[in-house]
């Protein structure tokens, strides 16, 4: 088997971490594993499951002899360093939303549109980890009935932000189990213990934010449903990994819910949990607890849509998934494995 040399861009942070641990969970075939970082991080060595590895600074001139590079930075740095890669030679998976949107660049949850790797000029787009985590499930659903409309809220994790959103969450829950005032949040807007903050992203259009805007025209592209209509609601919550969202479907045929859970049942990368008369409430709905460390999306709560007009025609479903794995890591390294095969 071909051996490839991989770079993972920003390999010090959480999702650049998990990145190193997923590919080699999926036997990718690594011949020489690099690993880039800022400045400060130069010259440390990383133990890996690939052999000891030191980090290199990460610059233009990093990406001499790669085959794929794995972006895991920034908006800003991804486009000042990754065409870099692509002059290279390289072809890149980027987790930041520097390209989702270029119409030249390829954005792809391999469960649903793994045939748009074979059109990438260089660079695959890997998207949002909220519209991964609620397309996968969705997308089986669409299949059978045509999803119109999508009503959803997101529940998500402080992992959304990164290893600095984990640490600033565990710094205030330890702070409040002391007694102490808690420490002034640097990551996010506002103390998130105790607390949910109904904004991610910079408000962009009527009052939807940036992070809400993102499921509609990712999955518009993903799912190539350029009409495909979406509200969505993104709440920050005290959960340290793994986001949930509470999803309503709107479909232009009827569903059943014996079709919609046979279909969820038999997706790839889903998981249904859904008994309702489970003793236990880990066998009854997917909760973060759950789901965090895994790569599954897991799909519960199943039932119908009863303000639907169409009754016949809205579903609405509660899902939760790792944002660290499925969310990013996972998918990026699932993409990079398609270039291979």
């Amino acid at each position: 088997m071909k051996q490839y040399t991989v770079a993972i861009l920003g390999a010090t942070g959480a999702v650049g971490t998990q990145m190193i641990q997923c590919l080699a969970e999926q036997d990718f075939p690594v011949g020489e594993l690099r690993l880039l970082a800022s400045a400060r991080s130069a010259g440390k060595q990383v133990e890996t499951p690939f052999g000891t590895v030191t980090i290199a600074e990460a610059g233009p001139d990093a990406f001499a002899g790669c085959d794929i590079v794995l972006g895991a930075v920034e908006d800003d740095l991804a486009r000042e360093l990754l065409p870099h890669a692509v002059e290279a030679g390289a072809v890149v998976v980027d987790n930041s939303h520097a390209f989702r949107l270029d119409p030249d660049v390829p954005l792809v949850v391999p469960e649903i549109n793994a045939e748009d790797v074979s059109w990438h000029h260089g660079i695959i787009s890997n998207p949002n980890c909220a519209t991964i985590i609620g397309l996968v499930p969705t997308w089986p659903l669409h299949k059978i009935a045509g999803v119109t409309r999508m009503i959803v809220s997101t529940y998500q994790a402080a992992s959304g932000a990164g290893a600095p959103g984990m640490a600033e969450l565990e710094a205030q829950i330890g702070a409040m189990g002391r007694g102490e005032d808690l420490p002034e949040p640097k990551t996010f807007a506002a103390p998130l213990v105790s607390n949910l903050i109904p904004q991610i992203g910079g408000f962009k259009y009527e009052g939807y934010t940036s992070e809400e805007m993102k499921l509609q025209n990712e999955g518009r592209k993903i799912m190539h449903l350029p009409e495909l209509r979406v509200n969505c609601t993104c709440v920050r919550v005290p959960v340290l990994r793994s986001h949930s969202e509470s999803i309503t479907l709107e479909f232009e045929r009827d569903i059943t819910l014996k079709q919609a859970r046979e279909a969820l049942a038999a997706a790839p990368g889903v998981k249904l949990v859904d008994d309702r008369e489970a003793a236990s409430a880990h066998d009854r709905f997917p909760m973060p607890i759950d789901t965090s460390d895994q790569d599954l999306i897991w799909v519960g709560r199943l039932r119908r849509d009863i303000s639907n007009p169409e009754a016949a025609r809205g579903i609405t479903f509660w899902c939760c998934g790792d944002q660290i794995r499925k969310g990013a890591a996972t998918n990026a390294v699932q993409i990079a494995k398609l270039l291979t095969e």
